[in-house]
């Protein structure tokens, strides 16, 4: 004997019925997009400043507090590309990665880059505070910015991501 299917309430048999999308509390999107813009805001300045000569900060330069110092340091560029230009270029991506679209996706691998994304963002954040206490000893007040917004877009996409459990395949 043939076992019936399972035909969900108002569903018409032999149409198909739509999966679930993902879905993220209203505050995720919202947020995570507010906060890449902020970053992208900051980190483009910051690439202004790298390319223009950084003689015009708006920033401290004594002792402990100096942006000119951290930003022109040999730090400032990763392989030759400056420090600021990838943030700029970070902040863009999971700017796209955080639009409301994005985060209702039933693709694993666009729920699977977001976190990677911001998790690389940390990493990095994370050694470039290690150059400006232990190698440069200076503290760009710009780049502080960055950090805690890498941080804060990291916590976003993580809580995000426990949230909404494991990513869905799409069932044909």
């Amino acid at each position: 004997m043939a076992e019936a299917k399972h035909i969900p309430a108002g569903a018409q048999p032999g149409v198909p019925t739509p999966t679930p999308t993902q879905s993220v509390p209203n505050w995720v999107p919202r947020s995570s997009v507010a906060v890449s813009l902020t970053g992208m805001v900051v980190a483009g300045y910051l690439t202004w400043e790298h390319f223009t000569g950084a003689s015009t900060f708006a920033c401290p330069q004594n002792g402990a507090i100096d942006c000119v110092k951290v930003t022109t340091s040999s730090y400032s560029t990763i392989a030759g590309v400056p420090v600021a230009l990838l943030g700029l270029f970070f902040f863009a991506a999971l700017a796209l990665l955080c639009l409301p679209a994005a985060w209702r996706s039933r693709r694993p691998l666009l729920r699977s880059l977001r976190l990677s994304a911001a998790s690389a963002g940390v990493l990095l954040v994370l050694y470039l505070i290690w150059a400006e206490l232990f190698r440069i000893n200076a503290i760009c007040l710009w780049c502080t910015a960055i950090h805690i917004l890498t941080i804060a877009l990291f916590t976003i996409v993580t809580i995000a991501h426990a949230l909404n459990g494991p990513p869905r395949n799409h069932q044909p």
